[in-house]
């Protein structure tokens, strides 16, 4: 009988497309700006302002008509910081790895990231590769080729790190990460909520919801209203979280306490370097919002899986959230409202999922005819 539900956002409440746009105009922007690599990209300069046909021929480059995207789904990949990350080294890499292996261009890549992954670092390293080898097209044909031996998250992000440590020895790779993760949240947060005034009028107003917001709404008052617990363990940062579920009316259904998002990750990262990553497919996210226990250190030490499998169901749309309920000890719901639809059901079939329902709101048909749960 459960007495907690635990929501993922994307794929669930609300549209993914508005995310996975912004990831492919970051790597297209990290790849092609001045203000970056200055690669040649196969367009013309990006606008700060795309109109719709601009950012699906982009989507469409970066992830190769999404099939970079179910790739990387599919292997646990569900942070979009993570596919930005791990879409622009791909591409990066194959820049690199045409450079002359003299000793002049390892002296200059070094002076390059003499203070790391830098936006200048990139800039000087575009400047060498342009220098050296000519041509700078980006072909977006690498991931394959740079990770398609990798069946895990792990394996992606350790292939990128030995890539990276390859070219800099020294330099320490989050900080590209962390480069990536800025310039998205250019992208999807725009100038009015970054606090940057750079043109990006970001995806925050035109959040798509999956079902109903009066529905949805309507389902999480009655599974209050029947002593059901209700948190978030999404890959979104707070501000993303909060901003569109309270447009929606959805907010006011969750506490705070029992929320985690991004940026909750990030400064639990920031405080145990040593057990990066922590996004998922790792469990803390759900773990963090089960309990309420919010010290990192604490939570790492708990042993799982918990023994909760009749009482907490998480309700996710990707493979990492099936992973993350797997590892926690939970029953996991799939939704098929996710970045491949119906087409997703055999593998949540094989992940051997609960339930796999055609939206959150059939969570009708489990919960709500329960009998009486207490919190």
């Amino acid at each position: 009988m459960f007495n907690t539900v635990l929501f993922d956002i994307d794929g669930v409440m609300l549209s993914e497309e508005r995310y996975f746009d912004a990831s492919a105009l970051t790597i297209y922007e990290l790849l092609g700006s001045p203000r970056f690599l200055g690669a040649d990209v196969g367009q013309p300069g990006i606008s700060m302002t795309p109109d719709d046909e601009q950012i699906q021929a982009v989507r469409s480059a970066v992830f190769q008509r999404d099939q970079v995207l179910e790739r990387l789904k599919n292997v646990g990949v569900n942070a979009n910081w993570d596919m930005v990350y791990l879409g622009f080294v791909a591409e990066f890499a194959a820049l690199l790895g045409q450079l002359p292996r003299t000793e002049s261009v390892a002296k200059a890549v070094e002076a390059a990231l003499r203070d790391g992954w830098t936006a200048d670092a990139l800039c000087q390293l575009g400047a060498l590769i342009r220098e050296n080898i000519g041509s700078t097209r980006v072909a977006w044909q690498a991931y394959d080729d740079v990770f398609g031996r990798a069946t895990s998250r792990d394996e992606l992000f350790a292939i990128a790190r030995a890539l990276l440590r390859e070219v800099a020895p020294e330099a320490d790779e989050q900080s590209l990460w962390a480069l990536g993760r800025d310039t998205f949240q250019e992208w999807y947060l725009g100038d009015e909520y970054s606090g940057q005034s750079i043109g990006k009028q970001g995806f925050l107003a035109s959040e798509q919801p999956l079902v109903a917001p009066e529905s949805l709404a309507l389902l999480f008052e009655q599974l209050k209203g029947r002593g059901i617990h209700l948190g978030i363990g999404t890959g979104r940062p707070r501000i993303e979280t909060e901003v569109p579920l309270t447009h929606f009316g959805w907010w006011s259904f969750f506490s705070v306490q029992y929320v985690t998002t991004a940026s909750d990750v990030l400064q639990a990262e920031t405080a145990v370097p040593a057990a990066r990553p922590l996004s998922k497919p790792h469990p803390f996210s759900y773990l963090r919002s089960l309990t309420g226990e919010h010290e990192p250190q604490t939570l790492l030490a708990k042993s799982l899986p918990l023994d909760c499998r009749n009482e907490v169901l998480i309700v996710g749309d990707s493979i990492a959230d099936a992973l993350a309920a797997k590892s926690l000890g939970a029953s996991f719901a799939a939704v098929l409202t996710g970045l491949e639809g119906e087409l997703a059901r055999p593998k949540f079939e094989e992940l051997k999922a609960d339930f796999i329902l055609n939206d959150v709101l059939a969570l009708n048909d489990i919960l709500l005819n329960q009998s009486s749960v207490t919190q």
